[in-house]
């Protein structure tokens, strides 16, 4: 589910991204008065010593956090299920006669199943599971049912079944919207220049502003608008010149499932394990 955070998260990757279209390892797109500023961007408030030394050394911090009591509601959407988008299939099997190993990556939402002659026994493939535990928890079934199973790390056989087949498959992802917020968001550029600052804004601003819409971790949107923005240039910070930029932000909290996949012939099985209508084929 979409949240403060995520928002905060996902202004910080633009702004990183627009500072440093070539990457990290490249120089930044923010001209300065000796060339190329270093700009760190994070969510929260600078840490005061560490941003006075920053700007001595003429490297400029650009924050993002949230406006303290600004959330204003906004629901107005019906709570529908809406797939966003497939699980990744990031876990593999390969079938050799009566044998099957696993390989790859585990992640929530994937089904595992083995099929011995005719009989189908799923797994729902766990976040916290390796392959060789997807192997020993269908080894597990199989004997639950009878089997005779041969287990050894990642690779399980049944030598008295006369067909296996064995499939991993991923399931999609739906959102339900359950409320939605706008929120106002300050992105404060912290410089140790004039120049710097308003080449800075030049650079972080319109990334800001182009794109209508932003992603969020959950696969839900943040629709972004320019509210306004400050200048704060004071006497006792002479080493300090900053430009808020604010912006709202009108995302939705969400609620999330696994559909259903299907694993052998017609029908599917749940990512909670249960079997829906199914049958080998």
């Amino acid at each position: 589910m979409a949240g403060q955070q995520d928002v905060e998260n996902a202004i910080v990757s633009l702004i990183a991204t627009a500072s440093y279209p070539a990457g990290t390892a490249a120089a930044s797109a923010i001209a300065g008065p000796d060339g190329m500023v270093t700009c760190r961007v994070y969510r929260g408030m600078p840490n005061a010593p560490a941003l006075e030394a920053d700007l001595a050394r003429g490297v400029m911090h650009a924050t993002v956090f949230a406006e303290p009591g600004g959330v204003r509601n906004v629901t107005r959407y019906p709570r529908e299920w809406i797939e966003v988008a497939p699980v990744p299939a990031t876990l593999s099997v390969s079938v050799a006669g009566m044998a099957a190993t696993f390989a790859g990556q585990c992640a929530a939402g994937q089904l595992a199943g083995i099929a011995v002659d005719g009989a189908i026994f799923p797994y729902a493939v766990q976040a916290r599971d390796t392959p060789a535990s997807v192997a020993s928890n269908l080894a597990a079934l199989l004997r639950a049912a009878g089997w005779l199973v041969n287990y050894a790390g990642t690779t399980l056989s049944v030598p008295a079944a006369h067909g296996l087949i064995a499939r991993v498959v991923a399931g999609g992802v739906a959102l339900r919207e359950i409320k939605r917020q706008v929120q106002p968001f300050r992105i404060s550029l912290w410089c140790p220049d004039p120049l710097t600052r308003d080449a800075a804004t030049a650079v972080i601003d319109p990334a800001l502003a182009a794109p209508q819409f932003i992603g969020l971790a959950d696969g839900a949107a943040a629709r972004l608008r320019f509210v306004g923005t400050e200048t704060t240039d004071r006497s006792i910070d002479a080493g300090l010149y900053r430009r808020d930029l604010i912006y709202d932000a009108e995302y939705p909290t969400t609620e999330a499932m696994t559909t259903p996949a299907m694993l052998f012939g017609v029908g599917g099985i749940a990512a909670g394990g249960a079997f829906i209508a199914g049958m080998t084929g």
